[in-house]
């Protein structure tokens, strides 16, 4: 009998239990590595402040240069893995993750540890997409690839939080270097054991949008550094305007190339759809609001409640849990109630944690006023990433799914260094106008900043309520597409 299967699904469906064993387990630990490296540092950067001497300022960059990195270069990364071969490309991230921990691990300067976290932005960038296209290829459609997907979607979803324990764990225990050093190991065992598990797949056509590429990143990056450079100058200076400029000429000089390449990096036809456009919008404000509650929570627990760091790590388990329970409720009701209910509410919901969180003062507790906010932020974000991830993909071309979802994780990763600069500065200002006045406790000027930031913060996901329930309209016929995974 004739076997009329594709023949990707005949490959899959062909090769040993055990080489997919092998295979699930190394496209789960290099996921794991990319989304630990997003929050495994913040528990130990108190630590890291302390021994490299960063400004607070400045500090912000040890989390802002992964995250430009990774999310300016995912859409290339996945051309890079189409053009050159995915297990190729896979292995050349793993090794540069690798060698750019150990690096980072050993740094001795603030330039070499901002270097060395860059590279593994970029290192993120290369196995993510590559990892993804893996796991498509070597599970076969239907049960198989389902279950396969499930492992790489709980590893994305937990990763976040265990990263937040583990830099405890390793900070307390060991030293901040050892949230660089625990890459190594799995990084090596990684680029060792991907000839075994995986075939290499057949080398695309096309050209590479490098210079696409590098307006993009090297724009945001500006603009990153323009709006942290007017926490410590003002706004009017040079050193703010000047990078601020320059970024935008960049960003508009990538927007050009989008519209005149052949092959571009982000086809700008994607953000016709209203949907799409609002499902980037809504990411934006969760990333960046994200990234703002576990940076200001971080040195809150730390600096100001003198929290260990390993008590800090699993003072965000309320957090996780609440994510957790709230993702999985969100994958069992988006059918019925469609992305836009539960975008809003989520939004919502987290927006109520955001401005609970604001109203802390040097003499707040853990128990009573950081506690019920983080569980309650949990819950709210999510609710929030599935249905982001199928409102992103719903009616988009089939050629085009990718880019669509890596556009969603890019939307994640850019909100996030956005958020992270705009509200740094917001409560770094807060905290310099409150220590003008006479008699000003530092303790209480600087958690009156970290107050300041997380009342924009819920402004914001206010606003990524407004434009959920305002923007989005997803058909009943087409809410029942896979759902990709978000980083």
């Amino acid at each position: 009998m004739t076997d009329t299967r594709p023949p990707s699904v005949r490959a899959a469906a062909g090769r040993p239990a055990s080489r997919k064993g092998l295979a699930l387990t190394l496209i789960a630990l290099a996921q794991m590595m990319v989304v630990l490296d997003v929050s495994v540092v913040n528990v130990a950067l108190p630590s890291i402040q302390h021994a490299l001497d960063f400004s607070p300022a400045h500090l912000e960059w040890v989390v802002n240069a992964y995250a430009l990195a990774f999310g300016g270069l995912l859409l290339l990364g996945g051309r890079v893995a189409d053009r050159y071969g995915r297990r190729r490309t896979f292995a050349a991230g793993a090794a540069l993750l690798t060698a750019a921990s150990l690096l980072g691990g050993l740094a001795t300067g603030q330039a070499w540890l901002l270097a060395a976290r860059t590279a593994q932005g970029v290192a993120g960038a290369l196995i993510a997409p590559a990892a993804l296209a893996l796991l498509t290829a070597t599970f076969a459609e239907g049960a198989e690839r389902n279950r396969a997907m499930g492992v790489y979607g709980a590893v994305s979803g937990v990763g976040g939080a265990l990263g937040n324990v583990l830099g405890g764990v390793f900070t307390d225990e060991l030293s901040w270097r050892w949230v660089l050093f625990i890459n190594v190991p799995v990084g090596a065992f990684v680029l060792v054991a991907a000839p075994l598990a995986f075939r290499e797949s057949k080398p695309a056509a096309g050209r590479l949008d490098l210079p696409g590429a590098s307006t993009a990143t090297g724009g945001m990056s500006l603009v990153v550094y323009g709006l942290i450079n007017a926490a410590s100058h003002s706004w009017g200076s040079a050193a703010t305007v000047a990078p601020l400029a320059a970024g935008a000429a960049l960003l508009a000089a990538f927007l050009v190339i989008e519209v005149r390449s052949r092959t571009p990096l982000m086809p700008l036809r994607i953000f016709a759809d209203r949907n799409r456009s609002g499902a980037f919008a809504v990411m934006l404000a969760v990333g960046s609001s994200l990234i703002v509650l576990f940076y200001f929570l971080t040195l809150f627990l730390q600096v100001v409640l003198r929290f260990s760091p390993l008590r800090t790590g699993f003072s965000f388990l309320a957090f996780a849990v609440g994510a957790a329970v709230c993702a999985t409720a969100s994958s069992a009701l988006v059918g019925r109630t469609g992305p836009r209910a539960l975008l809003t509410a989520g939004t919502a919901v987290s927006a109520g944690g955001m401005l609970w969180l604001s109203r802390i003062d040097a003499h707040s507790t853990y128990g009573a006023d950081v506690f019920g906010p983080l569980l309650i932020g949990g819950c709210g974000l999510g609710l929030c990433f599935v249905p982001l991830a199928l409102t992103a993909v719903a009616g988009v071309r089939g050629e085009e799914s990718g880019v669509a979802s890596a556009l969603l994780n890019t939307a994640q990763q850019v909100g996030g260094a956005l958020g992270l600069a705009v509200l740094g500065t917001v409560a770094a200002t807060a905290t310099r106008h409150r220590l003008a006045q006479p008699g000003a406790d530092p303790a209480g000027a600087l958690v009156h900043g970290y107050g300041v930031g997380f009342l924009v913060a819920g402004c914001v996901l206010l606003g990524a309520a407004a434009v959920a329930a305002l923007a989005i309209r997803v058909p009943a016929g087409q809410r029942d597409a896979a759902v990709p995974a978000v980083l």
